[in-house]
């Protein structure tokens, strides 16, 4: 699936390929913070694409700054802030990739396996980030398989024809990004009174992620039974 060269700087059309290629989720008729976000994204990724910076190369820019995170997370103290940063700026980014494939017209399906493959990555380094700073391995290793389990299942059920809109649970992709870097910066608030707190507060962030992901997955099963069933 690659689409022809140019860049695409319609916003009705670039909504309408977006909806194309992700199982008809329509960012138009999104609610408005969800539609805003949307909005803003297509206009920094064409912003991107006329100065030629590619979708891999945003998509790689991205990947860094997940793997710098729990490097930054260990320095303990206020340091985990700075982590959680890194967390919020991939997530930007990892919006950004996929706009910029739209707007440049360079959408691919190995894009599409590449981007979903680094994502999984970059999502298993802030658990790493997390493991460092004190929570139990247990728990990080326990929520980074059901997040997992959670995107597989996604994966099977969309090649099996569930829709985009069927297949939205209250554990995607932008939550986990919140609740990392949120995660995260609470860790470094708390490390600068001590590690013992720092570690706490860690904990009850991935214990969050960890929750979340159980209703998600179970929202997802449920629409996988409901719409193929």
């Amino acid at each position: 699936m690659v689409a022809g060269g140019g860049v695409q700087t319609d916003w009705v059309g670039y909504a309408t390929r977006w909806k194309a290629l992700h199982g008809g989720y329509d960012p138009q008729a999104a609610a408005f913070p969800v539609r805003g976000w949307f909005y803003l994204t297509y206009h920094s990724a064409r912003g991107l694409a006329r100065v030629g910076v590619s979708p891999a190369t945003v998509t790689v820019v991205g990947l860094v700054c997940c793997l710098f995170v729990p490097a930054v997370a260990a320095q303990h103290g206020r340091w985990p802030v700075v982590a959680g940063g890194l967390v919020a700026l991939a997530g930007v980014l990892d919006s950004l990739d996929g706009a910029v494939a739209v707007v440049a017209r360079r959408v691919t399906r190995f894009g599409y396996v590449y981007d979903a493959v680094l994502d999984r990555l970059g999502e298993t380094a802030w658990l790493v980030a997390f493991w460092l700073v004190g929570v139990p391995g247990w728990l990080v290793a326990l929520t980074a398989c059901l997040a997992l389990l959670h995107e597989y299942l996604r994966a099977r059920a969309t090649a099996a024809g569930l829709s985009g809109h069927a297949g939205t649970s209250l554990a995607e992709r932008p939550v986990r990004v919140l609740v990392s870097a949120l995660g995260l910066a609470l860790v470094g608030v708390s490390g600068g009174l001590s590690d013992t707190l720092a570690a706490g507060a860690g904990t009850v962030a991935v214990s969050v992620w960890l929750l979340l992901g159980v209703v998600g997955f179970v929202q997802l099963f449920a629409a996988v039974g409901r719409d193929l069933g």
